[in-house]
């Protein structure tokens, strides 16, 4: 099978790229800036926002499946439009499609959230997110969009980075106390989208970890396992700060996790385990 890592050069990207290519498959991998550190079949520019860029790329390629990991931040262009635009390419290609969205889709005020609940960002980043949704599945019927939260592994992902520079009095900032997310491993959350992706699988899925945390929680487990001095990472709460944002959002994956092999493990248990990553 081809398969097309739309974001490939991204931390999520970039082991998609590699579980693809493992898993024995054909895989082509796009950037927006400059290709990543892995080693996909070949690389493709691709701008989101350049509706004939996508269509070249996927004429030249031919994929069976796309995943869409791309992150343009709150960008509406790319982050918004972008994932419509490749949608609208890869159904007209008949190719499977995968788009991974993020919890920021909801706004906390019910907590716990599983596939039927209905976006309500409270940020641009987060309602750019839910617009991709609505439209991927729109001019895509038979597309699977993903949702996920902080994703973390092999001490690359922006998470542990700021736990180490913020350990090592490098960085001004601080962990909020108030902030919860359930995160996930991106080897997990890599292999389970390869997974929705191979069977076919439509509409919304949720995969985040079991384990619900706060970020200072999810800072010091990381100082933990990495001999840092958790005593050292400053801490704040998120409802204090000016930056709006949803406080605790828990992502119920229970339903996509029953039809999947890969198993969502929580932070607790992938960060307990000194020297694992």
């Amino acid at each position: 099978m081809t398969v097309l890592i739309v974001g490939g050069s991204g931390f999520l990207g970039t082991e998609l790229v590699e579980q693809a290519r493992t898993a024995g498959h054909t895989t082509v991998a796009t950037y927006a800036t400059k290709p990543g550190d892995a080693s996909p079949t070949a690389w493709y520019p691709l701008d989101l926002r350049d509706a004939g860029s996508l269509d070249t790329v996927m004429a030249e390629v031919r994929p069976q499946l796309v995943i869409n990991a791309s992150s343009g931040a709150a960008d509406w262009a790319t982050t918004a439009e972008g994932p419509i635009r490749l949608a609208m390419v890869a159904a007209r290609y008949g190719t499977r499609m995968v788009h991974v969205s993020s919890d920021a889709v909801f706004s906390g005020a019910k907590v716990h959230y599983d596939e039927s609940s209905l976006p309500d960002p409270v940020t641009p980043y987060g309602a750019a997110k839910a617009a991709a949704e609505t439209g991927v599945l729109a001019v895509h019927p038979t597309a699977a969009v993903a949702r996920t939260s902080l994703i973390i592994g092999h001490g690359r992902s922006l998470h542990e980075k700021l736990v180490h520079d913020l350990a090592a009095g490098t960085r001004d900032g601080a962990l909020f106390t108030d902030d919860i997310r359930c995160p996930v491993h991106v080897t997990d959350l890599a292999a389970s989208l390869l997974e929705l992706g191979a069977a076919d699988a439509t509409g919304l899925h949720h995969l985040a970890g079991r384990d619900a945390v706060s970020r200072h929680e999810l800072g010091t487990l990381i100082a933990q396992r990495d001999g840092l001095d958790a005593s050292r990472l400053p801490t704040a709460l998120r409802a204090n700060s000016i930056l709006p944002c949803a406080l605790d959002v828990r992502l119920d994956s229970r339903a996509t996790q029953r039809a999947l092999r890969t198993t969502l493990r929580g932070a607790r248990q992938f960060l307990e385990h000194p020297g694992f990553r």
